[in-house]
């Protein structure tokens, strides 16, 4: 490893690795790492598609500092403003830059805390379906975002609101042969949420609104291949992010009570388990990097009450695999 740049395991994880820069400041750090941009591809996609950077504060006063931190993966940074996404949530200086803030005017809620709020045994419940929230980002859209950048710009107290990465790489190797034959092939409907189409707006029978060409549910294959890696994944999501009206998964029994579901639910609870997660504590000028092609995360509640937390997340596209050969961005 070269002198400027320091990659170590991460501590109590199954997967990804640690990136310490040997520069005092962000800006050192941003021009280190364009620098060394082959070497830090080379470690991200040696750790499973993902990457802690610790210690980048002035992020939070230079943020286009994290666009250019994002374009080492790739030039094609989303602009948040062609993406569909509400004007309040996007940074007003770098559009770039997805804000997720308990704070006006995002005023984003906290996820629910789970019930019962730990594990028997103290700890934090990881395991779907004591954990909701599972996701890739904005998989409802074809093809979906390769690989996002996570900054805490203000996180919460620790612990709370910790973000939870899982390895579905490595929880697709560990699958029962039967279940692999099951999964060869099927998609998964992806939705977006507030549109009458996730698990909790059909059990609760909220009307199903009409959707524009640029919102309507996405199919995406259960079983990704990794375009740089080889490797499969799973590729699946939970409740919020799911077509539970006509899905969640295409050509089987649909709605929350159908054969569906059942696999679904049978999909996350093995791909969650505590083997294949890894957990982090966020401080103040965290940066994590995660490959939405074959991590999945989720969210932890927090005290908003109490809390205000600011998150900006960045979004690179450019290589989602062979399966989208030809598509046209389902957004446009």
């Amino acid at each position: 490893m070269d002198h400027a740049l320091e990659v170590v395991e991460l501590s109590n994880s199954p997967f990804g690795r640690r990136l310490r820069f040997r520069e005092k400041s962000a800006v050192l750090s941003i021009e280190s790492a364009e620098r060394h941009r082959s070497t830090i591809e080379q470690e991200f996609y040696a750790a499973d598609g993902l990457l802690v950077v610790s210690g980048l504060n002035g992020i939070a006063n230079q943020p286009e500092l994290l666009v250019r931190f994002s374009r080492i993966f790739g030039t094609a940074v989303e602009d948040c403003r062609t993406t569909f996404t509400r004007p309040q949530l996007i940074h007003p200086t770098t559009p770039e830059i997805y804000v997720i803030s308990n704070a006006p005017p995002v005023s984003r809620e906290p996820p629910p805390r789970p019930q019962p709020a730990t594990c028997v045994d103290g700890s934090l419940p990881v395991q779907f379906p004591h954990r909701r929230g599972w996701h890739s980002d904005q998989s409802f859209r074809r093809p979906p975002p390769d690989i996002s950048f996570l900054f805490a710009v203000h996180p919460s107290e620790t612990g709370q609101g910790q973000t939870l990465y899982c390895d579905a790489a490595l929880a697709y190797e560990a699958l029962p042969p039967d279940l692999k034959d099951q999964l060869a092939g099927l998609q998964g409907l992806h939705a977006v949420a507030g549109t009458g189409r996730t698990e909790r707006e059909v059990q609760t029978n909220q009307a199903l609104l009409p959707l524009s060409p640029q919102l309507v549910s996405q199919r995406q294959p259960v079983v990704r291949v990794h375009p740089v890696t080889g490797k499969p994944a799973v590729y699946i999501c939970d409740g919020e992010q799911m077509d539970w009206h006509h899905g969640p998964l295409v050509g089987m029994e649909p709605g929350p009570g159908g054969n569906g579901a059942a696999l679904l639910y049978e999909i996350l609870t093995h791909v969650t388990q505590p083997a294949f997660v890894y957990v982090h504590d966020w401080e103040q000028g965290d940066l994590v990097i995660c490959d939405n092609r074959n991590v999945i995360h989720a969210a932890s509640w927090f005290d908003g009450s109490k809390v205000t937390r600011i998150m900006w997340r960045t979004t690179v596209t450019g290589n989602p695999g062979r399966e989208y050969e030809g598509d046209r961005p389902s957004w446009l």
